[in-house]
């Protein structure tokens, strides 16, 4: 029977626990939702909070939401014992505030005051949002906002990108301007001040906090600035090593709403790189389009976005693998304001290129050394250590008869192959990593192929991809010629035929003379 909550809709305001300062009520639920002008943010901060203490704030609880959804995305934290929460900052305009009791331990509650801030703010997600004042409308004059980022969990350098700018111009840019310092304060080092029409560069934090100043003069605006941030680490990674796993932030608990991510796989010149989906759960295609125009991961072809769209993912599904066409893949993870969900789980390995080819009677592999030039040649081989691969030229080269290096004959689709399997070993130290690649050979058409078996985790490449595609055959023509004069046994094989011909025509004449 307690009345609790409510809709708070004044620029500014207090609100309280029930009975505070007395000892809250048991079994208790209140939401506050609080709503300020559009375009502003909210501005908490705690005077007094004492709730009952577990470790996971199990029982009596206090949690903060940025936004008006009470949805595990939006979750800026939850709260009990003594200590107060750290002062909020919303990313829009509406913020949640929920308290919940248990029917065991009363203590005194909590009491907090709220307040509109027109712009700026202490913006502790991973990633956000931020504009000007009345964005995109002309922003006021004899204004001053200072927006302080950093200080969340993730921890790392901070990237700032502005997607639009309009700040009124002059020499020095001495009346407005946009001005940013390497840490919390105006105290750390300035990384530049900006005006005019030009969009400033991609900024990126040597530490995990960035302050950005926005002042304008008593005359002459402009349509202001829009600008969004995201952390490194968690959010924001390149990857170089030949495989490794990414995630989702906060993975396998939900992922913040609000997110734009970012991981960039780049590998040395040759590789390919293929991508494995071991877990994925996003927010669910629209009901509307069926597209994934909520929250969903993108993957292209290349560097940036620009490059060709590899695949667009979303919901609850079990995908098969991706492989790129070129040595780097992009990887961007986009969440909106609410629905967040488990997120993904990704392990990814880099193709090694190779030319394979092949006669009746030996496999021949070919694979440029920059592509591994941290291994020694014993460290590549087919079947058993014992058939290492040889330095030649710029090339490790495979030469290797059937019957040896442990290949094996099988029937596949009713067809006679060839079959072993090439080892790459990049492991180091106490740590075993070997990848396997199958090399296939019909000696009848004197076709090869190959197939990538086992990287990441043995265990989840059951789908494995023929690896031999047009570019690798244009890529192998200039060594087929040496291959082709190595190749003996075929040049045997014709003579043999042509005598025994001739020894028949000879034979055939006789009789006849006869």
């Amino acid at each position: 029977g307690i009345k609790c909550g409510g809709v708070l809709s004044a620029p500014y305001g207090n609100f309280s626990s029930p009975n505070f300062p007395g000892r809250y009520p048991y079994e208790t639920e209140c939401t506050w939702l609080i709503v300020v002008a559009e375009g502003s943010s909210v501005l908490l901060s705690f005077s007094h909070f004492e709730l009952e203490y577990h470790a996971a704030c199990a029982y009596d609880y206090l949690q903060v939401y940025n936004g008006a959804a009470r949805d595990q995305g939006n979750l800026l934290g939850t709260f009990c014992g003594r200590s107060p929460p750290p002062p909020f900052s919303s990313a829009w305009h509406v913020m949640a505030v929920v308290f919940r009791s248990d029917r065991h331990v009363a203590k005194r509650g909590f009491a907090a005051a709220y307040r509109k801030d027109a712009c700026g703010g202490q913006l502790t997600g991973l990633s956000g949002e931020i504009t000007s004042p009345r964005y995109p409308e002309s922003y006021p004059n004899n204004a001053e906002c200072r927006w302080s980022i950093g200080g969340g969990s993730g921890g790392g350098p901070l990237t700032l990108v502005f997607t639009d700018f309009q700040v009124e111009g002059g020499q020095g840019c001495g009346f407005d301007y946009v001005a940013l310092f390497d840490g919390p304060t105006t105290a750390a080092p300035r990384l530049g001040r900006y005006c005019g029409s030009t969009r400033p560069p991609r900024i990126v934090s040597s530490a995990p906090h960035l302050l950005i100043l926005f002042k304008s003069d008593f005359n002459i605006g402009g349509r202001g600035f829009k600008a969004h941030f995201y952390s490194a680490g968690e959010c924001q990674e390149v990857f170089t090593a030949v495989k490794g796993n990414l995630s989702s932030p906060r993975y396998p608990n939900f992922y913040p709403n609000n997110l734009k991510c970012q991981w960039s796989i780049q590998l040395p010149p040759g590789y390919r790189i293929k991508v494995f989906f071991l877990d994925m759960e996003l927010e669910g295609r629209s009901s509307l389009t069926g597209g994934c125009d909520y929250d969903h991961l993108a993957a292209f072809d290349g560097g940036t976005e620009n490059g060709s769209l590899l695949g667009r993912w979303c919901g609850r599904e079990s995908l098969a693998p991706v492989t790129s066409r070129s040595n780097q893949l992009l990887l961007v993870l986009h969440t909106d304001r609410n629905t967040a969900k488990r997120g993904f789980s990704i392990a990814y390995v880099g193709v090694v290129p190779m030319n394979v080819s092949c006669t009746r009677t030996d496999f021949h592999i070919q694979i440029p050394v920059q592509s591994l030039a941290q291994l020694e040649r014993n460290r590549i081989y087919l079947g058993t250590p014992s058939c290492a691969a040889q330095v030649v030229g710029r090339n490790f080269r495979i030469h290797t008869r059937f019957d040896t290096c442990s290949t094996e004959s099988q029937k596949r689709n009713n067809t006679s192959v060839i079959v072993s399997t090439l080892y790459i070993d990049f492991s180091a130290g106490d740590r075993e990593d070997i990848h396997q690649y199958e090399v296939q050979c019909e000696p009848k058409r004197k076709e090869a192929s190959v197939t990538l078996i086992a990287g990441p985790d043995p265990s989840r490449l059951s789908q494995a991809e023929n690896l031999v595609d047009a570019q690798q055959r244009e890529g192998g023509a200039t060594d087929a010629r040496e291959i082709k004069s190595q190749d003996t046994s075929d040049i045997v094989f014709i003579s043999i035929c042509i005598l025994a011909g001739l020894l028949m025509v000879i034979a055939v004449v006789g009789l006849v003379l006869l």
